[in-house]
């Protein structure tokens, strides 16, 4: 088993409130969860108006397969109009690592 994870520290557009920003990064979340069927979140940074990071995990059998979701779903983010993504981090564990 092979567990994947990475955490986006993105840079939001024009938000003036809360509300805006929950308009922009709802839809981004979703978005990773439906397409490419893993864990995500908003993970940090919930009360400042232009930041926010956005934590997603993948499981599956092969490692090579948990690695490229993770690349795509960095790029779906990089590529995303409405944030800058400003680092990404990510970490790759299998069971055996015990």
């Amino acid at each position: 088993m092979w567990v994947g994870w990475i955490e986006f520290d993105i840079l939001l557009g024009e938000t003036h409130s809360l509300k805006q920003k929950r308009s922009v990064v709802r839809p981004l979340v979703n978005e990773l969860r439906h397409r490419f069927e893993l864990s995500a979140a908003e993970t940090g940074s919930q009360d400042l108006l232009r930041r926010a990071q956005i934590g997603i995990a993948a499981v599956a059998a092969d490692g090579g397969h948990v690695v490229a979701v993770l690349d795509a779903a960095e790029r779906l983010v990089a590529a995303h109009q409405e944030v800058e993504l400003l680092s990404a981090r990510r970490r790759l564990a299998s069971g055996a690592d015990e």
